[in-house]
C-alpha cells in the first residue's frame, strides 16, 4: 500500500539492507558453549570468546550449516554452529589460526554427542582437517554488501 500522506517533493526515506551470500541460518536465542581455547579473548558484534574459553553466540547470529557433501542433519547442527563461529573468530584476525585444529575437535566432540554416528563424525572431522584450511584463511572474511534505497 502507497504512503498517500507522504508529500511527493520531499525525498522517499532511505531503507538500508544486507545482502546475505553465504548463510542459510540464524540463531533465534543466545547460545553458550565451553571450549577448550584458553589465553585468548576475542569479540565481534555477534560472537564473544573469553579467556577461560566460555564461546558467547549472540542471537541472530547467521551461519552456513554443515558445509561440503554432506546433509544438514540434528547432530550436525549445534557442531556446525560452533565451528563456524571459531572460523570466522579466526578469519577475523581475532583469533590465531593455530586455533583451527581446536575448532575441529569441537564440531567433532559436539557432533558425537548430539548422537552422529562414529562413522559419520570421524568423516566429517577427516573433511574439516583436510579441506577446510581455506575457510579459516585469516583476512577472507569479506563483509556483507549494504544496500540503500532509493
Amino acid at each position: 500500500m502507497a504512503d498517500t500522506n507522504r508529500d511527493l517533493d520531499a525525498p522517499a526515506p532511505r531503507a538500508c539492507y544486507r545482502k546475505l551470500h553465504r548463510y542459510k541460518y540464524q540463531l533465534m536465542e543466545p547460545y553458550t558453549h565451553e571450549t577448550d581455547v584458553r589465553g585468548f579473548a576475542a569479540s565481534t558484534s555477534y560472537l564473544r570468546l573469553t579467556e577461560v574459553g566460555h564461546l558467547e553466540i549472540k542471537r541472530t547470529y547467521a551461519w552456513d550449516g554443515p558445509s561440503g557433501p554432506t546433509i544438514d542433519t540434528r547432530d550436525f547442527m549445534r557442531g556446525s554452529l560452533v565451528h563456524d563461529a571459531m572460523y570466522q573468530l579466526i578469519r577475523l584476525e581475532v583469533l590465531p589460526p593455530k586455533f583451527r585444529r581446536r575448532s575441529d575437535r569441537l564440531l567433532r566432540d559436539i557432533c558425537r554427542a548430539d548422537g552422529m554416528s562414529a562413522f559419520r563424525t570421524w568423516y566429517v572431522y577427516l573433511a574439516v582437517r583436510c579441506f577446510g584450511a581455506s575457510s579459516a584463511k585469516p583476512g577472507t572474511d569479506k563483509p556483507d554488501e549494504i544496500v540503500c534505497v532509493p
